[in-house]
């Protein structure tokens, strides 16, 4: 247990609850590993959290959505929160790509509030808004507006494809996608930008 407002590992327990995960397919040593060896007598979700002075649980992201940027390590959840706090800003998602001076540097996904235009005044505006935020260091390299992002029919971001569109590999199965569309729409406007 940390002290209010203190991040650390979400892990919950001692007994179980029916929408926990129970094995992974043909590799059960692996789940044991991965959820219930962490922390014993306590299952590990893998993602990070802070409790707030009246007891309520804040989810910060997955801790495997990390990003190195010159050394220093944050996860995609803080810069994603950083870039929702600016007014103009309805929705935002980051993904790491290779930097050949930083390691990796921070591409940012941004959808604006309706009758907001993309321009390069607001792109300097957002950066300079997350410096402000989170610091110069987790400033993002490179910000493409999007009109809307890869969700699957639930309305999960698919962080792999918007990983694969930052460092220019390739997509990927997108037949999980709500509307694949979205997909080519954000490689059209990824042409337009200069690396």
């Amino acid at each position: 247990m940390t002290d209010p407002e203190e991040g650390g590992y979400l892990s919950i327990g001692p007994n179980p609850w029916p929408g926990m995960l129970r094995d992974v397919w043909g590799d059960t040593d692996r789940f044991k590993r991965t959820y219930l060896e962490k922390y014993p007598g306590y299952y590990y979700t893998d993602d990070g959290a802070r409790r707030d002075e009246d007891g309520y649980y804040w989810i910060l992201g997955r801790l495997d959505d990390v990003i190195k940027v010159s050394g220093h390590r944050i996860g995609t959840m803080e810069v994603e929160s950083a870039l929702v706090s600016h007014p103009k800003v309805a929705e935002a998602a980051v993904a790491p790509f290779p930097h050949e001076i930083k390691g990796q540097a921070i591409w940012s996904f941004v959808t604006l509030m309706e009758g907001i235009e993309g321009s390069d005044d607001l792109v300097k505006e957002l950066k300079m808004h997350v410096r402000k935020e989170i610091g110069p260091v987790f400033q993002p390299d490179i910000i493409q507006f999007a009109n809307s992002l890869p969700k699957t029919r639930s309305g999960k971001i698919m962080r792999r494809i918007l990983k694969a569109i930052a460092s220019g590999t390739e997509i990927g199965n997108v037949t999980t996608l709500a509307d694949p569309s979205v997909v080519d729409a954000l490689l059209e406007e990824r042409k337009k930008i200069e690396l």
